[in-house]
């Protein structure tokens, strides 16, 4: 292990996740993790990582980097400028840096949180089989907090096995995300569906717009108020909270919870599904969501297909070399690029 990042601004809200720790919510303890699961996979394969290594979640504003040993990054998600000692670089590809190298990020122009990938992962101390932050209690990630500067971070071992040397990635354009402004968000109605029978139209036709009260516990949501039926308890017995979960409280106004929840008491309409989180996390203060309704099964058939184009993504060949023959021209076909929507990013 040794000193491979060391932080000269850290950004507005900068943070090491991996894909999160399960199994303690019954201690208090949510599952943190990377909000936008896909980009960050994409972000560790195009550095030859496995899907659960730690890497740098950053929300809005990226951070100033100065590296201190050799070795390969890739940055996805959100789209802002990324800068390698004053040239600009295009992100969702992978690069090789080498000592006193300078990385600079800018203020995200579409997408809220970028993901940075460090080949052979960011090394921090596992806490309940995890490496991510949890900064409600200060533990995991680096130092149980978002990054400052001066912090150092340190680079783990990459195993290639018989892999060849290392070569420029890049993921195919139509795998890439069109951040938007307006958000269809896929939802299943429930768990207490039944306490909104006369909302619940209302609610899968209504816009609405992203509040300023938004960070990695929820998104809190304005516009139409979401009335529960008369004679319903204002609150219920709390229970566990999943991220997806949307809570209607007194004043009307939904909440999507995410990542750093445990548990709840308000009366939830409807469920975010699990293949649509990573749009939501990737939504700012001001953009416009309207909820799309889908039933458990079209959940569950949204779900094995992304899984499987991701499997699909993973066998490729994506050195850059490949784009440059006979691959970019099938990549960019309009019957590709249909495909790949279909599964990864409509129903």
């Amino acid at each position: 292990m040794s000193g491979a990042l060391e932080i000269l601004q850290p950004g507005a809200f900068t943070t090491v996740q991996d894909q999160g720790r399960y199994g303690y919510q019954q201690y208090g303890v949510p599952p943190c993790g990377v909000l936008d699961g896909y980009a960050a996979q994409l972000a560790n394969l195009l550095v030859g990582n496995p899907a659960e290594a730690a890497l740098l979640e950053i929300t809005f504003a990226g951070p100033s980097i100065r590296i201190l040993s050799p070795c390969v990054l890739a940055l996805t998600g959100a789209e802002m400028e990324l800068l390698h000692n004053g040239q600009h670089l295009g992100g969702w590809r992978s690069f090789a840096v080498q000592p006193g190298d300078l990385i600079t990020m800018g203020i995200a122009s579409r997408g809220c949180r970028a993901y940075l990938a460090l080949g052979g992962g960011i090394d921090v101390p596992l806490v309940m089989g995890s490496r991510s932050c949890y900064t409600g209690a200060g533990f995991g990630g680096h130092e149980g907090r978002p990054l400052r500067q001066g912090d150092v971070l340190p680079q783990g071992i990459l195993d290639r096995g018989n892999d060849p040397p290392w070569v420029e990635r890049a993921i195919p354009d139509p795998y890439i995300p069109e951040y938007q402004t307006n958000w269809t968000i896929r939802a299943i109605a429930g768990p207490q569906e039944d306490y909104f029978s006369q909302s619940l139209v209302t609610f899968f036709n209504s816009e609405f717009t992203v509040s300023p009260q938004v960070n990695r516990m929820g998104y809190r949501l304005e516009g139409t108020k979401i009335r529960l039926d008369p004679g319903m308890p204002a609150s219920i017995i709390s229970e566990p909270s999943l991220p997806g979960g949307i809570q209607i409280p007194e004043g009307g106004d939904p909440i999507i919870l995410l990542s750093e929840q445990t548990v709840g008491g308000y009366a939830k309409i409807a469920t975010v599904i699990s293949s649509d989180i990573g749009k939501l996390a990737q939504a700012m203060p001001g953009d416009r969501i309207r909820f799309q309704q889908v039933s458990v099964e079209q959940a569950h058939t949204i779900y094995r297909r992304h899984a499987s184009m991701l499997a699909r993504l993973k066998e490729l060949d994506l050195s850059v070399q490949s784009f440059a023959s006979m691959g970019r021209a099938y990549f960019n076909s309009e019957i590709f690029r249909s495909k790949v929507n279909h599964y990864l990013f409509q129903l």
